[in-house]
């Protein structure tokens, strides 16, 4: 008689949030990221009186949501938020090159960015209406 043991179950792979780190990485990951957003001369008309607070905190709980973590995002809606402000491919895309640059500057893996960037690519449709 023959018998088989099963192998133990993979262990499930860590979601993207957890993997760069959870909530602190990415707090650390907004204030970056807006300083090199208010730093673009091309971006930081988008922000005349600057980012708050409130604004970091609807970033992170946006983007750990989107990443896999356990917070709901219950902010404004994204269209609606950025509806009206002539946003453009090219604001877009000198965005989504702060973030990679935010994600290298803090060490993430390039395998982990580029699939960060490939979630925030989706809401391309949601946010530019130039």
């Amino acid at each position: 008689m023959t018998t088989t043991l099963s192998a133990p179950a993979a262990a499930e792979a860590p979601s993207l949030y957890d993997a760069i780190g959870g909530q602190p990485s990415l707090v650390a990951a907004v204030d970056v990221f807006y300083r090199r957003l208010l730093a673009d001369p091309a971006i930081s008309p988008f922000f005349p009186g600057g980012v708050g607070e409130r604004h970091r905190r609807y970033l992170a709980t946006f983007l750990g949501e989107a990443l896999g973590g356990p917070r709901r995002y219950r902010g404004p809606d994204i269209a609606a938020a950025h509806r009206g402000l002539a946003i453009s491919d090219d604001h877009f895309n000198r965005v989504a090159g702060h973030l990679i640059d935010t994600l290298d500057e803090l060490g993430v893996p390039r395998h982990l960015t580029d699939q960060i960037i490939g979630i925030v690519a989706g809401l391309r449709p949601a946010v530019v209406t130039a």
